[in-house]
């Protein structure tokens, strides 16, 4: 079954023109991931899943991730979903929430390899915000010299969950004061994908680079992040209600703009298990 796409930029991006049947198709899943390798993003335009289809097509690229598997709600309710809103009466502890206003990679802080994609559906969208950027860290890194490169690769890095939520907190907040998780995890700066495709990995929840004078570390931190979001490696995606959007987790950083709490933004995101990182 040849899939059928549109390229949304150059660099990131493909828009999948497809009805749920083929979803259901495991040659069409194949080619999924394949073009998903290639593009980084995916994107299901108005493809309306009900739950039962966005979980049914997971199990269909691969093996679900723990990461997002039997989470909990505020209420006690356990579901197979992770509910990302603002919305009080679903989520009581919104600051996880608020802390993907800034660029970030899935469960790079989990003691388990992070998820290898993601997979977002909109359930209710908001009017004004909202909307979701990607930035494309294989495109990010094959664009550098070849030189810089070789001199990434070896590094590596500390991630944190107080450095994720770090930007909405008030500067005077200790992470002893703050109260949260304390995990802390070390992941290579260059990742290794099964295909041999390199991207960086990268996002708010850097901390500082292992063996680098913490200010040297932070400020080659800040110039990757730059560098990876230039607006050729970027896509911004506008949702309409029934959207679903797949991301190469470690291919891709993603944030969302800020939108109101009271608009009742909803997604739905399941993911998929990773690979070990290549020796």
């Amino acid at each position: 079954m040849a899939i059928n796409y549109d390229i949304v930029k150059p660099r990131i991006g493909a828009a999948v023109h497809a009805d749920r049947a083929q979803l259901r198709d495991p040659d069409f899943a194949r080619e999924c991931l394949e073009l998903l390798d290639e593009r980084a993003v995916l994107v299901f335009p108005e493809i309306g899943l009900t739950d039962e289809e966005q979980l049914a097509f997971t199990d269909m690229l691969g093996e679900r991730s723990v990461f997002a598997s039997r989470v909990p709600t505020d209420d006690g309710e356990e579901t197979e979903f992770y509910k990302i809103t603002l919305d009080p009466k679903i989520k009581k502890d919104n600051q996880y929430v608020l802390a993907t206003f800034f660029w970030h990679m899935d469960g790079v802080t989990v003691e388990s390899d992070p998820p290898k994609a993601t997979l977002l559906s909109a359930r209710q969208v908001s009017a004004e915000g909202g909307e979701t950027e990607f930035a494309n860290t294989f495109a990010a890194y094959e664009a550098l010299p070849d030189k810089e490169k070789a001199r990434l690769e070896s590094l590596r890095v500390v991630h944190s969950v107080y450095a994720g939520v770090r930007p909405i907190l008030d500067y005077s907040v200790t992470p002893e004061e703050w109260g949260g998780e304390s995990v802390k995890t070390e992941q290579p700066l260059v990742w290794t994908h099964e295909s041999g495709r390199k991207s960086l990995l990268l996002g708010v929840q850097m901390e500082s680079i292992v063996g680098m004078e913490l200010v040297e570390g932070r400020a080659l931190i800040s110039r990757l992040l730059e560098w990876a979001t230039q607006p050729e490696f970027k896509y911004r995606h506008k949702w309409s209600e029934g959207d679903l959007v797949i991301w190469k987790n470690l291919g891709a950083m993603h944030r969302v703009i800020p939108y109101d709490a009271a608009s009742g933004r909803l997604m739905h995101r399941t993911s998929l298990a990773n690979m070990k990182v290549a020796a």
